[in-house]
This record gives C-alpha cells, sequence and structure tokens, in this order.
C-alpha cells in the first residue's frame, strides 16, 4: 500500500511540473482553457467562509478556491489566468453551475445525497452541526420553544428542509420563513420579524461575532444534525474532481487547513478585526486527518 501511495505522490509531482496539452483536455478544464477564465462562484455574507469585506471576496472558503485556481493555473500552464467572480446565492448556486455559469463554487454548501443527483462535489472542508441564534431576552434555548412561533432560515439550504422536517415530525406549529440570503435571515431574527434564525453553527457564530452587540445573541438549540460543506463543480468531470480533491487533501493532511482555520476562525479577520472564536472541533480535526467526500445525512 505504502508502494501505491508513493507512486501516486510521484504521478502527482510529475502532473504538476508538466502541463497539461490542450488536446488531452476535457470537460471544465477544456472549459477554462479555451475561455481563459475560471469563473467562480462567492458568496456576499457567509462569514467567515466567503463574503465580501468592502474591496474583495474573503473567507476561508474562498482561500481554499483560490488554491484549486493557483492549481488550475500550472496544470493548464496558464499563470496569468483570469478569474471572474459571480455573486451567487443559497438558491440559484446550483442552478448557476448546471448552466455553465460558474465553474467551482466554494462557500458554505453543504453536501447531501439528495444533491448528488445534480452536482458533484469535492473532498469535504467542514463540518459542523445544525443549531439556531436568537436573542438572550427571548428565552429560546431550544427547538421546542419555537412552537407556535416565526422562525426563519435561508431558502435553498439543507437546513431549510432540516426545519420542516422537524416542524412536521413534532407538530411545532412554526411559521417558517425563508429569506433570500443569510444576512437578510439574520435580520429578520435581529429586528424581531422572528424569534430564531436556523442555521449551520459556524455561520450563525460569525454573525454573533460580527455584529455590534454580540452578548445580546446566543447560539443554541440540540444539534438538527451534522453536516459537511465541500467544494462543488459539475458532475461527471474526474479529471476536474482529481485535481480539486488533490488541492484540498493535500492542505489538509500537510497542515495548511488548520493555519488556515485558525487564520478565519480563531483571530481578528477583516474587515472590523472580528474574532469568530470558533476553535477546531474534534470533528474536523478527524477530517483533516483522513480526507474524504463522504455526505453526511
Amino acid at each position: 500500500m505504502h508502494g501505491v501511495l508513493v507512486a501516486l505522490a510521484a504521478c502527482g509531482a510529475l502532473a504538476l511540473a508538466t502541463p497539461a496539452r490542450a488536446d488531452e483536455l476535457t470537460g471544465t478544464l477544456r472549459k477554462i482553457h479555451d475561455d481563459g477564465v475560471v469563473v467562480l462562484g462567492v458568496r456576499e455574507a457567509s462569514i467567515p467562509f466567503s463574503y465580501f469585506d468592502g474591496k474583495r471576496t474573503v473567507g476561508y472558503s474562498q482561500a481554499i478556491a483560490m488554491q484549486i485556481v493557483d492549481e488550475i493555473r500550472k496544470t493548464l500552464g496558464m499563470p496569468q489566468l483570469q478569474v471572474h467572480e459571480v455573486t451567487v446565492t443559497s438558491s440559484n448556486r446550483t442552478p448557476m453551475l448546471m448552466n455553465n455559469q460558474i465553474d467551482l463554487e466554494c462557500g458554505s454548501t453543504t453536501h447531501t445525497v439528495e444533491r448528488e443527483k445534480v452536482a458533484a462535489f469535492s473532498n469535504s472542508f467542514f463540518q459542523y452541526a445544525v443549531r439556531m441564534i436568537a436573542r438572550k431576552s427571548s428565552g429560546i434555548t431550544d427547538f421546542p420553544d419555537l412552537a407556535g412561533k416565526p422562525v426563519v432560515t435561508t431558502a435553498g439550504t439543507s437546513d431549510e428542509r432540516l426545519l420542516r422536517s422537524l416542524n412536521t415530525d413534532k407538530q411545532l406549529n412554526m411559521r417558517i420563513m425563508s429569506a433570500r440570503d443569510h444576512q437578510e435571515a439574520f435580520n429578520a431574527m435581529k429586528d424581531g420579524h422572528a424569534v430564531a434564525f436556523v442555521m449551520d453553527e459556524p455561520i450563525v457564530y460569525g454573525f454573533k461575532a460580527t455584529d455590534p452587540h454580540p452578548d445580546d445573541f446566543i447560539v443554541t438549540g440540540t444539534p438538527l444534525g451534522y453536516e459537511v460543506y465541500a467544494c462543488m463543480f459539475r458532475k461527471g468531470d474526474e479529471p476536474f474532481r482529481a485535481l480539486v480533491n488533490r488541492v484540498i487533501a493535500h492542505s489538509q493532511t500537510s497542515g495548511d487547513a488548520e493555519r488556515l482555520y485558525r487564520q478565519w476562525f480563531t483571530q481578528p479577520i477583516p474587515p472590523y478585526g472580528i474574532n469568530v472564536d470558533y476553535p477546531l472541533s474534534e470533528q474536523n480535526r478527524a477530517l483533516f486527518a483522513h480526507p474524504n467526500d463522504r455526505a453526511l445525512d
């Protein structure tokens, strides 16, 4: 087995040293080569994964996306390859991928078995729990407290599906609102239109940390489930999948992913120098040690 790994590593090193010939390219790599540009789907407010800091798109996921872009440049022998960013939402990111409007999306997209029907996913780069954020003054501590109350989540997310299933299964009679994006959902909770915003734990921690009054809010609730984020690209494209996974696996096993994690989750981040204060979990530490592309649902 060790010999096989060494051979694969050698092949990987050779691939990095010798750019692919244009006539050998297929799928996304051929499209990027011919267009002279890679089109990234980015988010406006998925703090600290992919968000606009007032000048440019930054974040943990965006850093991973740019590492992938660097590998594409090397593979294609195109050091001046341009990057075009297209803002996507939870609702339109998959259709935009399928319609060739974006080539790659690394934001806060959950890899689910259902989504595998229409898109492909990379090695996971983050594992998390689905919880909620509420005002401390609301008295909300767990999901049964939401019975009969207005609750918000983001449209087109796996969290919306989990929340609606909970509502039906437990007959909570919640009034579920589906916001266009995470910022709109958080604002709905903050402004009192909903008592809680149900979303991925790191996302709500990001909103709590960056609010002018973070102590007014609490992240709470028994997890509705555990999920993973991954980069998303078109199905049936093995060369592109191999490239993306090679980048992510190397980052995780080399220690670079943990460095990136510390940068975006445990240190001050732009534009206001806020610290999300979300230490590396044992689940993510295990993921980094054993890169894989499995959905958890």
